[in-house]
């Protein structure tokens, strides 16, 4: 199977939001990566050498940090978020449609305002000059990585996920087999 075939069949979405998923996610699997050798070498220093990698705990919150930010567009856009449809099929299609349309709004809106606020609070860091504890990687860059995955949740949320709820597809993408 070619590569164009394989990204044609794990990634259904349209136009650019196919690169973004492909590469969010490419992100997400090279953190991954990062962090199980991480953990892999840690504990075997730590057992058979007696001797841990100094600053694996700090390295390990930061993978965290960008492997859940990285996934937050994507879950986001592909309408992979817990829902409780208890009043769907009381209320009527076209009600549903206009929740949905303001729980768009609502969730795009308050993303974007929590990016805002957790931007300023990035910019404040790093004119402060905090960093973290051991390594002392200033903290600003990995808070303005969340202002900025944020936005772009926001943004997915407010486009393809209103193209969602008009389309009137409000189930789940499956992927993979």
């Amino acid at each position: 199977m070619s590569i164009k075939g394989w990204i044609d069949r794990h990634y259904p979405e349209p136009n650019i939001y196919r690169w973004v998923g492909l590469v969010l996610e490419g992100i997400s699997a090279i953190v991954l990566l990062f962090l199980m050798a991480l953990t892999c070498v840690d504990v075997v220093g730590r057992y058979l050498f007696n001797n841990s990698i100094n600053g694996a705990f700090e390295l390990t919150q930061i993978g965290l940090t960008v492997m859940v930010f990285a996934q937050m567009p994507l879950i986001t856009w592909r309408g992979s978020h817990v829902v409780v449809d208890l009043l769907d099929n009381v209320l009527g299609n076209r009600i549903v449609k206009v929740l949905g349309l303001f729980s768009v709004l609502i969730v795009s809106s308050s993303f974007y305002f929590l990016a805002v606020r957790i931007y300023q609070l990035a910019e404040r860091s790093l004119r402060r000059g905090e960093v973290s504890e051991y390594l002392k990687i200033p903290t600003g860059y990995l808070t303005e990585y969340i202002a900025v995955m944020s936005w772009i949740t926001a943004a997915c949320m407010l486009t393809y996920g209103a193209y969602r709820v008009l389309k009137g597809n409000n189930e789940p993408q499956q992927f993979g087999e």
